[in-house]
């Protein structure tokens, strides 16, 4: 089944903390069911296009509520070989 990998990047940040646009963020995608990968570059999910599309609007909603100033999201698209 075709789904995305989003990758999301949330500001301000600070190396090597999560303050709370960032803790924020994961724990919207978290509530969703996902098991984020968190890196230096941002985070990342893969999963069904629908799951992931719900996932990231309450992730926008949660991370500029908490102070988020810019976050960054890259979607693709993926499809099964």
């Amino acid at each position: 089944m075709p789904g995305y990998r989003a990758e999301f990047m949330v500001e301000p940040f600070v190396e090597g903390l999560l303050g709370p646009p960032v803790v924020a963020a994961v724990e919207a995608v978290t509530d969703h069911g996902f098991e984020p990968a968190i890196d230096a570059f941002g985070t990342t999910i893969e999963g069904d296009a629908e799951r992931v599309v719900a996932a990231l609007a309450d992730m926008l909603r949660a991370s500029m509520d908490a102070g988020a100033t810019r976050v960054t999201v890259q979607i693709e698209r993926r499809t099964e070989s």
